[in-house]
């Protein structure tokens, strides 16, 4: 059964800089597309960036340029590397394949102040 555990949200001001942890437990790791969501209060869930298996990577617009996912096959984890943030990152951010395909952790709250 897989898990996904995130961490490392916070409560940043805008420009600041936080960066998200995503911990996998089960099998299956290495050979998926893996990506970060969010969802901010009163809004769909929304896919914010992906890496494949051999790392080639996608982002939504808002955050090009900004946002860096990457992952380390070896730990398990997906990271989000989050800078210039701005208020409208605000939302619970949850990590999983992409597209989807296991239950949702828990998420971890990133909270941009203006």
């Amino acid at each position: 059964q897989v898990q996904l555990v995130e961490s490392g949200g916070g409560l940043v001001q805008a420009g600041g800089s936080l960066r998200l942890s995503c911990v996998f437990s089960g099998s299956g790791f290495s050979s998926r597309t893996m990506g970060w969501y969010r969802q901010a209060p009163g809004k769909q869930r929304e896919f914010v960036a992906g890496v494949t298996a051999s790392g080639i990577r996608n982002y939504l617009d808002s955050v090009r340029g900004r946002f860096t996912i990457s992952r380390d096959n070896a730990k398990n984890t997906v990271n989000l590397q989050m800078n210039s943030l701005k208020p409208e990152d605000t939302a619970v951010y949850y990590c999983n394949a992409a597209p989807m395909m296991w239950a949702w952790g828990q998420g971890t709250q990133v909270t941009v102040s203006s």
